[in-house]
């Protein structure tokens, strides 16, 4: 959503107010904003994408987007983290949900690639919910042609940048090595954060680092702190426009329950909400966050942490807008 100078910028809509009807009345659009048809244009479109077809794991990534709705029923509309009110800077909608074929991986691919491309033709910015992480190939996809070449901060557990499971190239095992190949990502600016856990072999890590990823293990957060390894990723991004996909189990199990691949010694979602509070300065241009599978969700502990990331990154894009 744009104004011209001579035009005053419209007010944004913001969410239902809590304190009139109960949070758990009404639709769970994300933290009870308004549909993108009821607002006709947003600067920030946040979208689903109930699709996990790429898994090599646990399923159920397909209802991730709803719960972490669902959850985000909870969020209120001021940040004192960020001191600031996202909804009131930006008018920020939720888009509903892109309908991606199941049973069929490049197509869905195909799907998602084009209805990304047609929000941000609008010039809003994506905060999608996954879906399982195939999606975020797709989506970098649409952003480049916007952007060029993105910088990407990529929170997860593991790599994602194996060359195929079971000859397939298309899985949330493989996106960020075909987003490579294709040259939509800017090579100097990439780096994995929260990884640990077993691998095939020490030649994952060598392909990994071939393809220019720098590696920051949750065994690195915890000894270095937030701090220093927050103002080492700003450093490492500089001015360029960043990408930022979160997967949930980044998070330890005992925090992210809800996944479809955990991994032991993972962050604390303390830790990740404030690494991200920290980038606040970056150029946010999209991001996503997947791999919310409710089915394995005690109490909504994953869902929870995943709608305060997705809030987070919301508030960053929604300062930026309003600068």
């Amino acid at each position: 959503m744009t104004a011209s100078a001579s035009t005053p910028r419209p007010e944004p809509r913001g969410p239902v107010d809590s304190s009139r009807i109960p949070r758990f009345a009404g639709p769970a659009t994300f933290a009870r904003l308004p549909r993108l048809d009821e607002v006709g244009s947003a600067d920030i479109a946040v979208v689903g994408v109930p699709f996990d077809t790429g898994v090599s794991y646990r399923p159920g990534a397909r209802f991730g987007g709803n719960a972490i709705r669902e959850a985000s029923r909870l969020l209120r509309p001021y940040n004192p983290a960020q001191d600031a009110s996202p909804f009131a800077l930006a008018q920020v909608a939720d888009a509903g949900d892109i309908a991606a074929n199941p049973f069929h991986i490049e197509e869905a691919v195909e799907t998602v690639e084009a209805a990304a491309d047609d929000l941000l033709a609008t010039g809003a910015r994506l905060m999608t919910l996954g879906g399982d992480h195939t999606i975020a190939l797709p989506l970098l996809r649409s952003v480049a042609k916007v952007h060029g070449p993105v910088a990407l901060l990529h929170f997860d557990a593991h790599l994602d940048t194996w060359d195929t499971y079971f000859g397939a190239e298309y899985t949330h095992g493989t996106p960020f090595r075909r987003a490579v190949e294709e040259g939509i990502l800017d090579t100097s600016a990439l780096s994995h954060v929260g990884t640990r856990g077993p691998l095939y072999g020490k030649q994952d890590l060598d392909d990994d680092e071939k393809l220019g990823f720098g590696i920051v293990t949750s065994a690195d957060v915890m000894r270095r702190g937030v701090d220093e390894i927050t103002d080492q990723l700003r450093q490492r991004i500089g001015d360029r426009p960043l990408y930022i996909s979160v997967d949930i189990d980044v998070l330890d199990p005992a925090h992210a329950p809800g996944t479809g691949t955990p991994e032991a010694g993972g962050l604390t979602s303390r830790e990740l909400l404030e690494i991200i509070r920290g980038l606040a300065s970056c150029r946010l241009v999209s991001a996503d966050l997947v791999e919310v599978a409710p089915a394995y969700d005690h109490a909504e502990i994953t869902a929870v942490a995943a709608s305060h990331t997705a809030y987070e990154l919301t508030t960053i894009m929604a300062r930026q807008i309003s600068a």
